[in-house]
This record gives C-alpha cells, structure tokens and sequence, in this order.
C-alpha cells in the first residue's frame, strides 16, 4: 500500500546533504528509501533514531552510482547486502533488496532483487517493513502503519519460521512491544517466542544482555518483563523472583525528572541482588568490569533511605563512592521505599556542586610519627578514615594525629 506524501519528511532528515545520495542513486536508474527505525519512529513522533536505507540496485551497482557523484562507500557486509556511504564523515547504513537473510548463509548464497515486497517479507515485524523516500512517500506493505497506530506488535508471516531464522527476534519482539503496544501481545507471536524461547541459549550472551538492557529502558518495562517473566523468557539467566513495582517505580521518578535511564540501575532494582547474586548477575550477562563493579558495590552498601536528602549523610556516602553513586542509592531506595520528591533535581544539583574533602592523612605521616612496623598501617588509616567520616569530617591533622599516636602505640 502506497500513501503519497503522508510523511513530513524533516523528521529523518536533519542534514540535507543525505539528498546526494538520493540524486546518485535515482540517476543510476535506482530508487533508494528510508526503511525500518526511521520511519516507524517517526511516524511514532519519536526522535533519536538511526537512519537506515534501502535501495533497489545490488552493492556493486551503488558504489558505482556512489562513485559516479563522488560520494565515498565502504563495505559494511556482503552477507547482509549492506553498504556505508560517507555524508558529513558519518556513515549511512544502505541494504541492497534482497530475498533470504539467514544467519548461515554464505556470501554467494545471497539473492538480490528489485521487488520491495520481498525484501519487506524478509523484515521481522509489521511496523518496521515501512519505507518512505525522499519525497514522505510511504510504502507499506504489511500494514504496519495500522499496527502502529493501534499499538499492535507481531511478526511478518509465520512467526515460529521467523524466530527460528534469528532467534534473537524473541527479544526485540519485546523490546518493540514495550515501546509500541497499546493491547496485550500479539497471541501468535507471543506463542512463537514462548515455544522458541530455548533457541535463546544459542545466542551470544552479550546480544542477549544488548537486547534485555534496550528493554530496561523502555517506559513499559516492568510490564513486558513481567510478561517475560510469567513465560520463563530468559530463565536460564535470570532468577524468577523479580521486583516489577519497584522497577515502574523508578521508571516513573526517572520519567517525571527527565533524567537519562540506566540499565545497571533498572538491572539492580529489578533483583535487588546482594553482593553474591550480583557477582552471579555480572557473569551470567558477561557485564563489562565497569557494570560488574557498579553493580556489586549498589550491592554491597546499605543506603539508609530516611536520610536520601540529608546532605551530610550524602557527603559521606559520596566521599566513600562517588557523586553518582550517591545518585543511584537515591533514586534505588526511592524506587524500593515508595517516596516521591518533586525536587529530586534541586538535591542532585546541591550533589553536583557539592565539595567533598579529601583525607587529609598518609601512610608517610604514620611513618613520620613514629610507627616501625608498617603491617597494620592500612587497618589504623582505615580506623582513622572511618572516625573522621563519623565526624562529619571535623577532625583536624592535628586530632588525627594525636589519634594515630594512640593506635600505633
């Protein structure tokens, strides 16, 4: 189905130098369009999304048509008929049409062709087999306009023979569904994912842990990963026992504050893990080593959420950690706690300007102090660090020194 000039087209292009590519391809005697992300998000009236293309002329032909005006290209796979061309030193992804898409396939397997409902039959979900050219021409041929509009989420086709092509369409399934659904799941589809949810542990786990994380971020989290949950989607990684109001808490604070959401945040509030299940969480998800360490030290602290705005509490904490650590306990221990402070930014701009001081004593100065045996030199700066906190960092050199004296004595 065509709908001429139903698209504002200025919601994909933000730089008119794209338009080149538009003018090499149609010269060569090909058709190139936006496709997927770009035009479903805005159709959607989302911002932030990636630009990709598709064009009817095979990668050989446009890199020649690149060449031909040019434009520089790189190969970005030949599996995928993919090709980046280079606008504004950016480089836009171009899928050549083609008709199979399997991961096994070898490059000479590959099959292009001209015919966009082929290519469209290949895409995994209704509302993003959309195209749209330069002009807001819109190409739909599986009505994922109307799905979009009515907030339905489901496969192009026979869903079963799609997730089995890419397993890993489980959890975009979802993924779409958090952000897009307007009803409960599409029954075919979900019937799909729950029958083909073992295909899952063929998958690398880091795209597993790519695709769950995109999930935590959504506004419809909690609720998707409920529905996850209810038909063991990912059980062999994740524990059953999970806390879905605590994450919509968050979800809603971090919403009405407009602050950016956070995947190792939403991760902890959702299994609210103590040091040996966050150890366990960080390798079951191959988290990198800055995720695993936030992740184990939110486990580890215990917050006192009565004093979340009390910033002499928060200097302390924040002198242990850091500021955004101090930030995370907040908005975890809001989130667990049912508070709502609608001047949560008032107190993270007091965090952002506060100045916390640094320990005034060293190793040297124990040593300068008389102390020979330097084998608990770490234990007496640790007592020392510790009394200096609880005063509210009052103690001068002077009164930690009479106090190391003490301690070394």
């Amino acid at each position: 189905m065509m709908r001429p000039e139903y698209l504002d087209v200025k919601r994909i292009i933000t730089d008119k130098n794209i338009l080149k590519l538009f003018d090499a391809v149609h010269d060569y005697g090909g058709a190139l369009r936006f496709v997927g992300g770009a035009v479903r998000d805005a159709l959607a009236g989302i911002k932030g999304f990636e630009i990709d293309l598709a064009t009817d002329l095979t990668p050989d032909e446009l890199v020649e048509a690149c060449t031909e005006k040019g434009l520089k290209t790189v190969s970005l796979g030949l599996k995928f008929a993919r090709t980046g061309v280079v606008i504004n030193n950016q480089i836009l992804e171009v899928s050549s049409l083609h008709k199979n898409m399997k991961a096994s396939l070898k490059d000479s397997d590959l099959s292009f062709t001209d015919d966009w409902n082929a290519d469209a039959s290949m895409r995994d979900l209704t509302i993003n087999a959309v195209y749209a050219d330069e002009e807001g021409n819109i190409f739909d041929y599986y009505n994922g306009i109307n799905d979009l509009e009515k907030g339905i989420v489901r496969f192009i086709g026979n869903a079963d023979e799609k997730i089995k092509e890419q397993p890993i369409r489980i959890l975009r399934f979802f993924r779409f569904y958090s952000i897009f659904s307007k009803t409960k799941p599409d029954l075919k589809s979900l019937k799909a994912c729950v029958e083909n949810k073992d295909l899952l542990k063929t998958i690398a786990v880091e795209k597993i842990r790519e695709e769950f994380f995109k999930i935590l971020t959504t506004k419809k989290a909690s609720t998707t990963i409920e529905i996850m949950s209810e038909n063991d989607i990912l059980s062999f990684i994740f524990p059953k026992t999970i806390n879905t109001l605590a994450l919509d808490r968050l979800n809603k604070i971090v919403g009405a504050n407009n602050l950016i959401p956070d995947s190792v945040r939403r991760l902890f509030v959702l299994f609210e893990p103590d040091p040996v299940l966050a150890d366990s969480l960080s390798l079951r998800l191959h988290l990198t080593k800055t995720q695993k360490n936030r992740l184990v030290n939110l486990s580890k602290f215990v917050f006192n959420p009565t004093k979340y705005n009390d910033l002499s509490y928060l200097k302390k904490v924040i002198f242990s950690h850091s500021k955004d650590f101090a930030k995370d306990k907040i908005l975890i221990s809001m989130a667990q706690n049912d508070i709502f402070d609608d001047k949560l930014n008032e107190l993270f701009e007091k965090i952002d300007e506060m100045n916390v001081p640094q320990f005034p004593i060293k190793g040297k100065d124990l040593i300068d102090l008389g102390m020979i045996n330097c084998s608990p030199i770490k234990e007496i700066m640790g007592q020392l660090k510790s009394e200096w906190i609880d005063s509210g960092f009052s103690l001068s050199v002077d009164d930690l020194k009479k106090k190391a004296k003490h301690l070394i004595k």
